[in-house]
């Protein structure tokens, strides 16, 4: 919604889009053109897919005052744009690049939630977390698509203990499959992750896939005070 209201925000101080060179022959001339580059890189952060021309007409009809939507109607294009096809586009990304990894290296496998690990050590299968409160110690590293780091508690030399339903549904999923002692690399969905939302604490963008290496080294099962 803020990203709306920054767009039409932009096109209201902008008076014209023109092909080819501008001559600057006024202070103002000046001033508006370095709003216009303001403007144009706010716009490429945005969305460098944009078509330019079309911008450029938007913003001579926004100051001839014959658009060719409304506020509201435009507010409720754009809303369905970013929470509904941008995201299946989006899915449709994720779902490939997960298909093709598991096709070039045949170590992945896939569960039906989409999840695609390899297992590089079983681990003790009598000490399987199963239960929602079962509490696990673990190492791990998340990384992105891109290979840029998120967290590592190796290169911090600390471990995680926590209750499974702490953790995200991807992570879960997996812990179920090794026990103590076991390690895995999963690439987890986005939406078994952080989803829509994102993790502003750790940096991570909505609609991230992730890649997570885990290390397991204690499962402390649940017990019930009688």
């Amino acid at each position: 919604m803020k990203r709306l209201f920054l767009i039409l925000a932009l096109m209201a101080t902008f008076a014209s889009c023109r092909k080819g060179n501008v001559k600057l022959g006024a202070e103002t001339d000046s001033l508006a053109y370095v709003i216009g580059m303001n403007i144009g890189k706010n716009l490429l952060q945005m969305d460098s897919t944009l078509n330019v021309d079309v911008v450029c007409t938007a913003i001579r009809e926004s100051f001839a005052g014959n658009e060719k939507m409304s506020f509201e109607e435009a507010k409720i294009y754009y809303l369905r744009q970013m929470n509904y096809t941008k995201y299946e586009r989006f899915k449709l990304y994720e779902e490939r690049f997960l298909a093709d990894l598991a096709k070039s290296d045949r170590a992945y496998a896939r569960t039906r939630s989409g999840l695609t690990y390899k297992i590089a050590e079983l681990g003790n299968q009598q000490t399987l977390p199963t239960h929602q409160r079962d509490t696990v110690v673990i190492r791990y590293k998340i990384t992105r698509q891109d290979g840029t780091e998120v967290y590592s508690s190796y290169e911090r030399a600390d471990t995680t203990r926590t209750a499974m339903s702490k953790l995200i549904v991807g992570l879960q999923e997996n812990l179920k499959m090794i026990g103590k002692g076991g390690r895995l690399t999963t690439w987890v969905p986005s939406l078994l992750a952080y989803g829509t939302g994102g993790n502003e604490e750790l940096g991570i963008e909505p609609n991230t896939t992730l890649c997570y290496e885990v290390e397991v080294l204690d499962v402390i099962p649940y017990r019930r005070k009688r």
